[in-house]
């Protein structure tokens, strides 16, 4: 060897030299390791089993409809092909069954000015990935225009549908389809829910409300190397259907849709699976190693960024679970931390919002956080802004300014800073009422997670104390933990957060 590496240094060759090989850890780290990783993890768990505690029956019948001539998927919150338990589920069903199978989803918007261009072309260039892949895998992809129980029925009777499996989420509105959709669907044909976005599906996690974090983390743990297991792929399916789906004009569906366009796409969150696997990536190559001791450092590059990708179901929690735990082995702090926030913390807002049919209100807080806010519901306020101010970032508070900014513009707030802005806007409106229901309309229309338990929980525990405890009485607040300036300032940079997102007009 060292007769070569002379060789080599004055410019001489080697014929017989072999060229150095690239170290396996090297290799794998090149861009996109993290994909190529994946795809191989789940060839090599083809025979990973369908555990059926993740589903449960919505009808009486369980037995796929006799003379039947396919499956149905019906995707709503978990929007993607693989590592997705409801259509692995489907597919093994058609497949058991000797049937097609189908994927649809039903889209609507809502007259609100919540339904923005932000939300709608993330989903819709997000289903168009899934569409694509469907048609790769034999398995036709239908976007149907309409509420569910208005074309989900027609669409079942149309395509003698057998079974209906659907993912699982715990708002009221999708609570809702499901019932309008059960109601008007043939007795014959079960109903099956799969949890496809908690690691520890919510009915398994707990049967009931959870008040804290603390109360449900037990049950979480207790079971979650029964659930965080690895997925098997969604293959190529074997039985055709004679009725193929209608092609989607994409762009034009877009397009057509009514919409706020004023709230406009973010340049920084592309969606679909493969760039949700990507971010995932960046986190494990380079922010999680920052994660256990800067996670609250808004200026910090320390965070996964994932929620976009999570919220639409782009990417699957567990997936991101399985392998930040496999590629933090020498960040072991960063990995617990992030694992509580990712599937502690997160399945706790679920819990919140099942369990809880007032998630979204005042009257859904516990009794001593009504009484404590009626109480000092009539507390003089230093500043008052209306709804119009606060979303134009027109306060007397930099810092608040540039996180509105930061939401408006990006899509996105730092997590710390996010409650931060939520707790000043109880502080700054009239009651507790009008705080809620402004820090969720500014959530939900300009977040790209918005409309997400998290942002309900986020909200609700910022101003409502929703698993949080008393805290010392103080004027407006309470006994709802309060937050301010001066205690940003002891956590991080604020002039430089300041600087970064000094909002321009509004």
């Amino acid at each position: 060897m060292p007769n070569l590496k002379r060789k080599a240094a004055a410019g001489g060759k080697e014929p017989c030299a072999k060229q150095p090989k690239v170290p396996k850890e090297k290799e794998e780290k090149s861009p996109g390791w993290l994909l190529r990783t994946v795809v191989q993890q789940r060839e090599d768990k083809k025979d990973v089993g369908f555990n059926k505690k993740r589903q449960r029956f919505i009808t009486d019948t369980e037995k796929v409809r006799q003379s039947s001539e396919g499956v149905l998927y019906w995707m709503s919150r978990d929007q993607r092909v693989q590592d997705n338990w409801a259509l692995i589920c489907a597919q093994q069903l058609a497949a058991k069954e000797k049937l097609p199978l189908h994927v649809c989803f039903c889209l609507t918007v809502p007259k609100s000015q919540l339904s923005t261009l932000r939300h709608y072309s993330f989903l819709l260039k997000g289903l168009q990935q899934v569409a694509k892949e469907c048609k790769q895998l034999n398995i036709q992809f239908h976007l149907l225009r309409g509420a569910a129980g208005d074309v989900l029925p027609d669409f079942v009777t149309d395509n003698r549908i057998g079974a209906v499996v659907l993912d699982f989420s715990p708002l009221r509105e999708p609570l809702q389809w499901l019932n309008d959709v059960q109601k008007t669907l043939p007795l014959d044909i079960p109903l099956i829910q799969v949890d496809a976005h908690n690691v520890v599906p919510c009915w398994v996690a707990s049967p009931k409300l959870e008040y804290s974090a603390r109360t449900i983390r037990g049950k979480i743990n207790g079971v979650l190397s029964e659930f965080l297991t690895d997925f098997p792929p969604v293959e190529e399916h074997p039985y055709t259907t004679k009725k193929t789906a209608k092609a989607v004009d994409w762009e034009k569906t877009l397009a057509s849709l009514d919409v706020d366009r004023t709230v406009g796409e973010t340049d920084w969150a592309e969606p679909g699976t493969e760039a949700g696997l990507a971010m995932l990536e960046s986190f494990i190559d380079v922010r999680l190693k920052l994660f256990g001791t800067h996670r609250n450092d808004p200026n910090a590059a320390a965070l996964s960024q994932l929620s976009p990708w999570i919220r639409f179901g782009h990417i699957s929690a567990q997936r991101v679970a399985l392998q930040v735990r496999r590629s933090g082995k020498n960040a072991h702090e960063s990995v617990a931390s992030f694992i509580e926030e990712l599937v502690v913390r997160r399945e706790l807002t679920d819990n919140f919002c099942y369990y809880n049919t007032k998630y979204d209100s005042v009257e859904g807080a516990y009794e001593w956080a009504r009484k404590t806010l009626k109480d000092h519901a009539k507390d003089k306020r230093e500043y008052l802004y209306t709804r119009e101010q606060l979303e134009k970032a027109q306060t007397h508070d930099k810092l608040w300014n540039a996180a509105q900014y930061q939401m408006v513009i990006e899509g996105k707030l730092h997590g710390f800073l996010r409650m931060y802005w939520a707790k000043k806007i109880l502080e700054w409106t009239r009651s507790p009422e009008e705080a809620l229901s402004i820090a969720l309309y500014l959530n939900d229309r300009y977040e790209l997670d918005g409309q997400d338990p998290n942002g309900f929980v986020g909200c609700m525990w910022s101003i409502c104390g929703i698993h949080d405890q008393g805290w010392a009485e103080r004027p407006v607040f309470g006994k709802i933990r309060y937050m301010n300036y001066k205690g940003c300032l002891r956590k991080f940079d604020v002039a430089q957060f300041e600087k970064k997102y000094c909002p321009k007009k509004l």
